[in-house]
């Protein structure tokens, strides 16, 4: 996993310009919370101000800067060296660096990394479905949070457009195959060795001592690919007839992300 995402960090091609630059890393921001509208919202950087937030698979630091502009003290922490370089040289260039403390680390093994601590919040976009474990991940999550912590995560949801779409396009409906085919091109970036997807009761089972107190499904993707990639926002033509209320209702009910906010059992 780690060769993986060194080779192409999440969301490293989302803008044209030089990256580290503040150029880059606007664009960067802009581009994905266009197509992720629902990230700020489930996120809640406001909420944290001054709280201690711990992130676990950062990436290039979207998230993690908002975090800390909104006044959170971030631990933010990744696998991959690459997204690490890029999302400390975010903070410089953002003058937030004393805001955030980045760590290399195995969410598996993440204690033995992360000195253990309380956190108001841990959240992990996009991240847990990708280890080969995820029930160790959350059994080193456990350890970070106290009473009133919160978990925000995100998994992939199995019940999705984005799965059908990927039966269909590359699996020609062989769902005997399906979690291969998923893994295969969960990612822009095709072979990700490991992705697990779940549904709204198998993810409850995955996150067995916390108590879920929210889920929602949300974000179809309907650009089209070619177009997408020169930075144009054409919809595939089926979305594109949708209206939109009808197109925010299919991905409330079929979007890719599974998105939960949690608290320790009592």
């Amino acid at each position: 996993m780690r060769r993986y995402w060194n080779a192409r960090p999440c969301n490293i091609r989302h803008s044209p310009e030089q990256v580290g630059t503040r150029a880059y890393f606007d664009q960067v921001e802009a581009r994905k919370y266009l197509v992720e509208p629902h990230i700020p919202q489930f996120a809640e950087f406001a909420r944290w101000q001054d709280k201690k937030v711990l992130e676990i698979g950062c990436g290039i630091g979207t998230d993690t800067i908002n975090f800390a502009r909104a006044g959170a003290h971030v631990t933010a922490v990744d696998l991959s060296e690459a997204s690490l370089a890029v999302a400390q040289r975010r903070a410089s260039v953002f003058g937030l660096q004393d805001r955030i403390t980045f760590h290399q680390a195995d969410a598996e093994r993440l204690s033995e990394t992360v000195p253990v601590e309380t956190y108001d919040l841990v959240y992990s976009f996009g991240v847990i479905h990708h280890t080969p474990q995820p029930h160790k991940a959350l059994d080193e999550v456990r350890k970070y949070m106290g009473p009133d912590s919160v978990l925000k995560l995100m998994v992939y949801h199995r019940h999705s457009w984005k799965v059908l779409w990927i039966l269909v396009k590359y699996g020609r409906l062989a769902f005997w195959k399906l979690d291969e085919l998923i893994a295969r091109y969960s990612e822009a970036q095709t072979g990700c060795p490991v992705t697990y997807s779940y549904s709204p009761r198998t993810a409850r089972d995955l996150l067995q001592g916390f108590t879920v107190r929210r889920a929602t499904v949300d974000h179809i993707f309907p650009y089209r690919i070619p177009e997408y990639k020169r930075y144009e926002y054409r919809k595939v033509w089926y979305f594109e007839m949708l209206p939109k209320g009808l197109f925010r209702r299919l991905e409330k009910r079929l979007g890719w992300h599974l998105c939960m906010e949690a608290t320790l059992n009592a």
